[in-house]
């Protein structure tokens, strides 16, 4: 279920679901944890998800804890839509493939570790002794491996941004 975010005209954000305005960051946060986010006009119902999603990212960019390259975004500005399109089909699929390789590698090596004698890897929900659940019943130890996930998809996201600048230096 989607967290419905409501955004004002004075440009304030309020949750819905725990009734109390938000931050961008906390927003980050939010989807850090694994809730999916909606953000709405609250006078037309517009969807603004995209645009405050790409705000974030900036905001990011502007702190310096996401380094997009200026090639790339000038890129990206100067070959308009279609450029978008295709660096999104690209992500997305980048993403989906490096996530099922992902899987793949964790059931190949829960196989191998129970080979090895050394039994079956927990996975269970429930958290491990001395371990609190957060309020979407995440524990501790699930968000860093998911803070873990989301560092190993932006190093990837990086380096496929490196080999698309030097495919398109190289045809130069």
């Amino acid at each position: 279920m989607a967290y419905v975010i409501k955004r004002y005209s004075n440009r304030k954000l309020y949750d819905t679901q725990e009734s109390r305005y938000v931050t961008l960051e906390e927003i980050e946060e939010m989807i850090r944890a694994g809730r999916e986010i909606t953000v709405v006009d609250a006078a037309s119902g517009e969807d603004l998800t995209s645009v405050t999603l790409t705000q974030i990212i900036l905001e990011n960019e502007r702190s310096h804890r996401a380094n997009l390259p200026s090639a790339f975004l000038h890129q990206l500005i100067k070959h308009g839509e279609a450029w978008q399109e295709v660096v999104q089909r690209t992500m997305r699929s980048s993403l989906e493939g490096f996530v099922s390789s992902q899987r793949d590698m964790e059931r190949v090596f829960r196989e191998w570790s129970s080979r090895a004698g050394w039994g079956p890897v927990a996975t269970s929900a429930a958290p491990a002794a001395g371990e609190s659940q957060k309020r979407d019943g995440t524990t501790e130890a699930e968000a860093e491996k998911l803070r873990e996930e989301v560092s190993a998809l932006r190093a990837r996201l990086r380096s496929l941004e490196e080999r698309l600048q030097k495919r398109k230096a190289d045809a130069k």
